[in-house]
């Protein structure tokens, strides 16, 4: 098969990360994501991640925090994850860079912006931790921004559920599922597929986007190669 794209962005869920658990990090889980990314790395694609951390903090829910404290925790909760990606990745044999939008010499690149496209023309996956570096910015909008910036084709988002659907479909049985949907139509629509400020961005940069269930083995390899497993959004 023929991948229809050479440069995508994978946003990845904290979630997925934990597995079943709900919480931390389920290492089969992590080395399931990491196979198909070999895969699409071994077909000559470039891969940059953004992945996000509610596998390890959604604190500001179930605390009163401030709003800019509590997203800079989950900024940390990133880097963990893109720390364990990392892990899993180049155990496998795929050569990796996590780049921060927060200073933490220790464990990973700041982000630039030029270096990281050098990384991706080397063949190297680019991981993103750290979401934009600012709070009040979800990962969502760090993986918009990030796909733009490095000039990806698309944004794969790799989520638990298996498309964009017109309600929740864990609370309502009857939910429709779209098969393609505009950014406008989330907007409009209020869906939660993605935060507002993700798509509005996302739209304004007519940057594409594949909604699908990463836990599906081939799902990633079946967008790149043209098919549609979950929803397609554009505008």
């Amino acid at each position: 098969m023929e991948p229809k794209y050479k440069r995508v962005l994978l946003k990845l869920s904290g979630e997925v990360m934990s597995g079943e658990s709900g919480f931390g990090i389920d290492r089969a889980m992590v080395d399931k994501v990491c196979d198909q990314i070999k895969k699409v790395v071994d077909m000559g694609v470039e891969v940059a991640i953004v992945v996000g951390g509610g596998n390890f903090w959604r604190g500001r829910k179930a605390l009163d925090m401030e709003r800019a404290t509590a997203d800079y925790m989950g900024m940390l909760a990133t880097t963990m994850n893109s720390m364990a990606l990392q892990d899993a990745l180049e155990a496998k044999g795929v050569p990796t860079r996590v780049q921060l939008a927060i200073e933490i010499k220790q464990v990973g690149e700041p982000f630039i912006l030029r270096r990281a496209i050098r990384h991706l023309e080397k063949g190297r996956v680019v991981i993103f931790g750290g979401g934009t570096g600012n709070p009040y910015f979800t990962t969502d909008t760090a993986a918009v921004l990030r796909a733009t910036e490095i000039d990806a084709q698309i944004v794969l988002f790799g989520k638990t559920v298996d498309g964009v659907y017109d309600s929740d479909p864990d609370n309502n049985p009857n939910a429709v599922k779209f098969d393609t949907i505009t950014y406008s139509e989330i907007l409009n629509k209020n869906l939660k597929v993605i935060d507002s400020t993700a798509a509005s961005l996302a739209r304004d940069n007519k940057m594409p986007m594949a909604v699908f269930e990463l836990a599906k083995e081939e799902n990633i390899i079946k967008v790149l190669c043209g098919e549609n497993p979950g929803t397609l959004v554009n505008e």
